[in-house]
């Protein structure tokens, strides 16, 4: 592992910790907001394991599911969780008004602690 990955791993884990804090604080927009950054960053590192990187959040989801979901070097349903937790994450973040209950939340750190997992098995 290079120490780029090293570093955005260690990033994911301070973010899933900051979405456990969001999360326990009752503040499920934001929660969800790190959920997604959490798997973000594991996304980065894959694909940095690969020599790619990119400048957009699309690239790096569109790039991950190209590279390790349609290959199958990762289960698809991985891609499927970035996918989705960006969405939210644009709500939570965009929205006015609240948008992501508690156990929207809750259901993203838990797809984010299995991020990190996947990770730290095959990085």
């Amino acid at each position: 592992m290079t120490p780029e990955q090293t570093a955005l791993l260690t990033k994911a884990r301070e973010s899933l910790r900051a979405a456990k804090l969001l999360a326990a604080n009752a503040l499920p927009d934001f929660a969800a907001s790190r959920a997604y950054y959490t798997m973000f960053y594991v996304a980065e590192a894959f694909l940095l394991g690969e020599g790619l990187a990119f400048s957009s959040h699309a690239a790096v989801i569109s790039a991950f599911g190209r590279e390790f979901a349609r290959t199958g070097r990762v289960p698809v349903e991985f891609h499927r969780y970035l996918i989705a937790a960006q969405n939210l994450r644009n709500q939570g973040d965009y929205n006015i008004d609240p948008a992501i209950p508690e156990a929207e939340a809750n259901q993203l750190i838990f797809q984010a602690e299995q991020f990190l997992e996947l990770a730290d098995r095959l990085l």
